[in-house]
């Protein structure tokens, strides 16, 4: 049976109409081959060295096959930051070091848990929606990489299947049909207990691989269907900035004429200051005549264009990963730049329990320590961001690493790691309640702390799934 079609209104069409649909040349290289066959440019031929795709190749077509875990895709623009930059390779280059162990979770976070209509995860007051399932180029570290393989997955009912795109109708049905029940009950929905879904984010992959139609598509029909803000996650600043050229700022400008009310966020993906900053020969950053760094031509424009609509708010946030930049002067200067430029500092993350996922985490108490030593260097303005780590019950701060025992608390001898729950992903009951847990600097996941637990008024690791979610009947809400 074919999905219905979504039929635009009048109002959404004083911006489709509009809209201008460049093709945008990434030069983009897919995949091994091109390096190991000789293909590529002759100023790539040194990306990998034949000791690197010697190894790439010996385990390939068995189960640690680096491309069936994470394809590799890198752009032309991305290639001329990370040839200077070792911790830009990192992010980039496959490694067989990434299948060395291949524990972790199909679906991190059982995030299939809150997706009641294919493509859309429902947590908070929040709707995620996946609209590609691919980027511009690939992080080694991706936190899908279960969507961007392409891989099947075991849904809660028992079925496998890959994870499904967001689909017009389908999505804007649910948000009406949720918020209609919401507003009849008193501003609580009578089933899950949750308030209005007021904001979504579009994701993937990476939106802005999509052409503005596309996106604008997406953005007046969510309008259309009450939601007040809009996220756009995206890394594409990183790895083709000339994507935010003139028509999809017209676009956005457009949609802003005709949806003033409508909140709109780019949440960026920066993830090192090698990203933005210009580099002398001697791999050193470049000052100007007024001390300060010198940003990558496109990169600068692309950054302030947006930032000078101050009706688009920028917030970046980055997990911290092994190698690429679990180090304190570099997430100094990250932080210190963006926030200069008009781009909030919003998280660090630690690593998710992706597959593979001990090839990239740093330990927690590590990062905790790495991004609290980068902010005694920064203003209080600068240092807004936390350090969060997405627990199955949502996202959760480390908000200490001590070193001191607590006294009269056994198994705190070494020092105590204090968790607190910032977002419920069903809903907000437990913001604030914390976990106590003895220290393990080698833990890399929750699983590390298990026999170390002190105080749990949070629930961390008394934790059973939620029930699959179901999506309300759009039909009988319309009714």
């Amino acid at each position: 049976m074919s999905r219905a079609k979504y039929v635009p209104t009048a109002r959404e069409h004083l911006v489709l109409d509009q809209v201008e649909n460049p093709r945008y040349d990434r030069q983009i290289l897919n995949g091994l081959d091109p390096f190991i066959n000789g293909t590529v440019p002759d100023d790539m031929t040194d990306f990998y060295s034949q000791g690197e795709l010697e190894k790439l190749i010996q385990i390939r077509g068995t189960k640690r096959d680096i491309e069936n875990r994470m394809p590799v895709k890198i752009t032309r623009h991305y290639f001329e930051l990370a040839k200077n930059s070792p911790s830009l390779q990192k992010l980039v280059k496959a490694s067989p070091d990434e299948t060395l162990n291949l524990q972790g979770s199909e679906d991190p976070g059982n995030q299939m848990d809150y997706s009641p209509v294919e493509g859309l995860l429902h947590k908070y007051e929040m709707g995620l929606m996946y609209v590609i399932s691919t980027c511009s180029a690939h992080c080694r570290f991706c936190y899908r990489e279960e969507l961007i393989a392409r891989k099947d997955i075991e849904r809660q009912d028992g079925t496998v299947e890959k994870k499904g795109l967001a689909q017009l109708k389908e999505i804007t049905d649910y948000i009406r049909s949720h918020n209609a029940a919401v507003e009849a009950n008193g501003g609580i929905h009578p089933d899950s207990g949750r308030e209005k879904l007021r904001e979504i984010l579009l994701s993937g992959g990476d939106p802005m691989v999509l052409p503005n139609s596309k996106l604008a598509g997406w953005f007046t029909a969510l309008a259309e269907a009450g939601v007040e803000a809009i996220r756009l996650g995206t890394k594409e600043l990183s790895f083709h900035p000339d994507r935010f050229d003139d028509a999809f700022l017209a676009m956005m400008d457009r949609f802003h004429e005709i949806y003033p009310d409508v909140g709109f966020r780019l949440m960026t993906h920066f993830n090192h200051p090698d990203e933005l900053l210009a580099k002398d020969d001697s791999g050193n950053y470049i000052d100007d005549e007024n001390g300060f760094y010198v940003w990558h031509e496109s990169t600068q424009r692309a950054v302030d264009a947006v930032v000078s609509r101050g009706w688009i708010s920028l917030e970046n946030q980055s997990p911290i990963i092994k190698g690429v930049n679990d180090d304190v002067v570099a997430l100094r200067i990250l932080q210190r730049i963006l926030k200069r430029v008009g781009v909030e500092n919003h998280y660090f993350f630690c690593g998710r329990d992706i597959v593979a996922y001990r090839a990239f985490n740093v330990p927690i108490e590590t990062a905790w320590q790495t991004l609290n030593d980068s902010q005694k260097g920064l203003s209080g303005v600068e240092a807004h961001a936390r350090l969060s780590i997405t627990h199955y019950k949502g996202k959760t701060e480390v908000s200490a690493v001590t070193n001191e025992p607590i006294p009269g608390l056994a198994g705190s001898e070494n020092g105590v790691v204090i968790f607190k729950i910032l977002r419920n992903a069903a809903g907000a009951p437990d913001r604030g309640k914390v976990c106590i847990v003895g220290r393990n600097p080698d833990a890399v996941w929750f699983d590390d702390y298990e026999d170390r637990v002190l105080f749990d008024e949070a629930g961390l690791f008394d934790y059973t799934r939620v029930k699959a979610a179901r999506a309300e009947d759009p039909v009988a809400v319309s009714a």
